[in-house]
């Protein structure tokens, strides 16, 4: 008899469980429609929900129509740049689709660094539609198809300027005082990571290792390079860090570890990060060889920990000038909306427990060079000078 009572009770809530669970969806996609008791049981941050209304509000009434998903990510753009800290951004879905991808793109084939008035030419790659149309290191962009990139972050900025092969893209160039306008065709750049040759300095052979990106795995390349200018008959290396602005802590780790038998290499701590020590891996090249690091203002943040560790651990001179002080680290995190944030995590620290930035707020110290280069370091003057005081170096 008490199983015969409980059957209508069954009936009754396998009828509403339907109801009930399509009311549930409702209100969890509609928070604000909830009376206020509930919403404020059911809705665990009140400031996120004000976010939701007032995009909510934006799209149904503004008096021209706009997608929810500009507003989300416009938002995200906002919070992103409420923390003032340079390094850290919104990446759109668009954005985060080219984040990361390896060294061949179209475009006109230069390295550029963000600066006040649109973009600093710091690298024309050899044989490139840039190089052809006569671009040139520490030329500003200023205005891509007559926008102007003022204001624009370096991302956006790019953007403008590569796209597909065979289309052509219109530049407005500032040096000093003199303007011009040139129109470049894009085409497919592929750029090396590691590239080596052999120079002579006061009648002694020495090998130029440069190095632009601390991708994956780049540590292998390196130390090709570096034995195959010493089979060669290298009595010592440069290694160029010019215009590199990082890439992974590991990769700076391995990439020091080549010069370096044992040792502190860096030392890295966040609020939500655990304290890591990264030492030499104790797998350095066994041959001894004198060694020098080639820097500028756009050495940065991986290049920066491995010229910082050769440095304080005695093993080079480092020549050319102030690094760019980065100092902190970031991590890349999905986003539903096919974004991306990336965000300062922690700080990382040299041997000596130095660290070279400003937090992402302010300019950072960065590496005080042994050897300063007043003047052309990122040119062949910055190469003449390494070499010649490595030369020195070597009996």
């Amino acid at each position: 008899m008490p199983s015969l009572r409980r059957q209508p009770l069954t009936a009754l809530l396998a009828l509403l469980a339907p109801f009930l669970l399509l009311l549930g969806i409702w209100f969890g996609g509609h928070p604000r429609e909830l009376p206020g008791f509930m919403r404020r049981i059911f809705v665990a941050h009140h400031e996120t929900e004000v976010v939701d209304v007032a995009i909510d509000r934006i799209t149904h009434g503004y008096y021209r129509r706009v997608s929810q998903s500009e507003l989300a990510g416009a938002a995200i753009a906002g919070a992103v740049s409420s923390l003032h800290d340079r390094f850290s951004n919104y990446l759109t879905p668009s954005e985060y689709s080219h984040f990361g991808l390896d060294h061949s793109f179209s475009g006109i084939g230069v390295e550029v660094a963000e600066d006040r008035r649109g973009l600093r030419i710091v690298q024309v790659f050899d044989s490139s539609p840039a190089a052809r149309a006569g671009l040139r290191t520490g030329e500003e962009i200023i205005a891509v198809n007559a926008r102007k990139l003022e204001g624009l972050k370096r991302g956006a900025a790019t953007s403008l300027i590569t796209g597909p092969p065979g289309t052509n893209v219109s530049l407005t160039l500032l040096r000093g005082r003199h303007r011009r306008t040139v129109t470049i065709t894009r085409a497919t750049i592929s750029t090396p990571v590691v590239a080596s040759k052999m120079e002579t300095a006061d009648g002694k052979k020495l090998g130029v290792v440069a190095l632009s990106t601390f991708s994956s795995g780049v540590h292998l390349e390196v130390r090709a390079a570096v034995e195959h200018e010493l089979r060669a008959g290298a009595r010592g290396i440069v290694l160029d860090l010019r215009h590199n602005g990082g890439g992974l802590v590991n990769e700076a780790q391995l990439v020091a570890s080549i010069f370096i038998k044992q040792g502190l290499i860096v030392t890295t701590r966040g609020r939500s990060q655990p304290t890591i020590t990264l030492r030499a891996t104790g797998e350095s090249i066994a041959k001894p060889f004198a060694l020098a690091v080639l820097v500028d203002r756009d050495t940065a943040s991986a290049s920066e920990i491995v010229s910082a560790a050769l440095q304080d651990n005695h093993r080079a001179i480092i020549v050319g000038t102030h690094t760019f002080g980065k100092g902190v680290f970031q991590e890349v995190e999905e986003l539903p909306n096919g974004g991306a944030l990336v965000i300062t995590v922690g700080e990382y620290f040299t041997p000596d427990g130095r660290n070279l930035g400003g937090g992402g707020v302010s300019e950072g110290a960065g590496i005080t060079p042994n050897v300063y280069v007043a003047k052309g370091v990122d040119g062949a003057a910055g190469l003449r000078v390494a070499l010649g005081r490595l030369a020195r170096e070597l009996k």
